[in-house]
């Protein structure tokens, strides 16, 4: 018997950044969940701007939802979180995965942080790991701890949904990278094994699409059955070995992301922007021939 799923999805797709952000609501109660928002920001200017986050808001307004979490599936290192903007307009609690600390701790030491900056997570409101379990109304939010991109990523587990963050992509897309600090192929492997262990027909929202090529459209939504048979890098048969070689080799070929170093400082924050410095201004950093 198909499962009827109690849940809505409604995706936000912001082109810049490539990420997917999702609203994802209980329908019974109108509880909401906001999953990896992004906040707009120009580089070159140094400016932030909020209308990706205003289309989010503006939905759940019209929707008229209650706003109870504001989740991050991992510190991104490709676009800033909207999630105190968000949470100033209409509330919730900010969620990450407890390994947070190891994000903070490391890249507090690459970035040389200012002495106040906390690397045990308060800045979110709620660190969560596999024992957690979130309300959303009659529904609940499971958490799978499923490092390997980063050491603080988490899949959210939603009745028949989950939201996978940066572990896979679509299937003729394939994976995440492992090469920041703290990532590690195995690691993703056996993550991935975790999201693979959930009932075929679960629904698998992505955070990220490229449009793989031959394919013209973007799209964020497939199923475990659908990556177990086709992700190109890791389906059913490959190996870890296997896996391992060809992610480390592919990892050695990329760039970084174009906005790592600002993203990286303000999502470790949990969206919140660097102190001001003694002239009043914010600056992100840069760190320069970093071995």
């Amino acid at each position: 018997m198909k499962h009827h799923s109690t849940i809505a999805v409604k995706a936000f797709f912001d082109e810049a950044t490539f990420t997917v952000s999702y609203v994802v609501t209980d329908s019974s109660s109108k509880d909401c969940a906001v999953i990896d928002s992004v906040l707009d920001y120009d580089h070159a200017a140094g400016k932030t701007h909020s209308e990706s986050a205003d289309a989010m808001i503006a939905y759940i307004k019209t929707e008229q939802l209650n706003l109870k979490w504001l989740l991050e599936t991992h510190v991104h290192a490709d676009h800033l979180s909207a999630a105190p903007y968000i949470q100033k307009a209409l509330g919730g609690q900010m969620v990450i995965g407890d390994q947070i600390t190891q994000v903070q701790a490391t890249f507090a030491k690459i970035l040389n942080a200012e002495p106040e900056f906390q690397r045990d997570g308060s800045q979110f409101d709620l660190l969560v790991n596999e024992q957690t379990i979130l309300p959303l109304g009659e529904q609940q939010i499971r958490i799978l701890h499923t490092p390997g991109h980063t050491p603080a990523c988490v899949t959210y587990v939603i009745d028949d949904a989950a939201f996978v963050g940066d572990t896979l992509f679509m299937p003729d897309y394939g994976t995440a990278r492992c090469d920041f600090p703290g990532g590690n192929a195995n690691t993703l492997y056996r993550s991935i094994q975790k999201i693979f262990a959930l009932p075929n027909e679960t629904r698998l929202f992505m955070c990220h699409d490229y449009k793989a090529p031959n394919r013209d459209v973007y799209a964020w939504e497939t199923t475990v059955a659908e990556q177990k048979a086709h992700n190109q890098h890791i389906h059913t048969g490959i190996s870890e070995e296997a896996f391992c070689e060809m992610r480390n080799k592919k990892d050695a070929t990329l760039n970084m992301p174009k906005l790592i170093w600002p993203s990286v400082q303000i999502n470790m924050r949990a969206g919140h922007l660097p102190p001001k410095e003694s002239n009043g201004i914010r600056y992100v950093k840069t760190p320069l021939n970093l071995e």
